[in-house]
């Protein structure tokens, strides 16, 4: 558990760091390019937008699920730039950790005045 607290305080940081350049009101790629950039300045691997299957009793479907990045293949992170996180948010979230089988994931919504307010951990407890 340590090495995913160290992974995500350096996720945490990058995403602050694209935050105090770019504040809120932005599309939610113009974050997601911008902490890529962020990601690779701190030396962590990630994959975007990867494809994420839909296991439907033994087969897997491609409905179209995108994950917005997998840091380390530990951590989801989830972005955003809306007024809000709504629960349906934080269940989608939970949802790509189920259907991944990873334990970790961010919901991060970059349309805050302060990162930090924008920011939920959530864990898979499936």
């Amino acid at each position: 558990m340590l090495e995913k607290n160290i992974l995500t305080n350096k996720i945490i940081g990058a995403a602050i760091e694209v935050h105090k350049h770019l504040g809120p009101g932005l599309l939610e790629s113009a974050y997601e390019e911008c902490l890529c950039h962020e990601l690779n300045l701190v030396g962590l691997k990630f994959i975007k937008q990867k494809a994420l299957p839909v296991k439907y009793k033994s087969i897997y479907l491609d409905c179209g699920y995108r994950i917005d990045l997998l840091v380390e293949n530990k951590i989801i992170l989830e972005l955003k730039a809306i007024e809000r996180i709504f629960p349906i948010h934080e269940a989608q979230l939970l949802t790509y950790l189920k259907l991944s089988g990873i334990k970790l994931g961010l919901l991060i919504n970059f349309n805050v005045s302060v990162l930090h307010k924008g920011i939920k951990r959530m864990v898979n407890n499936f």
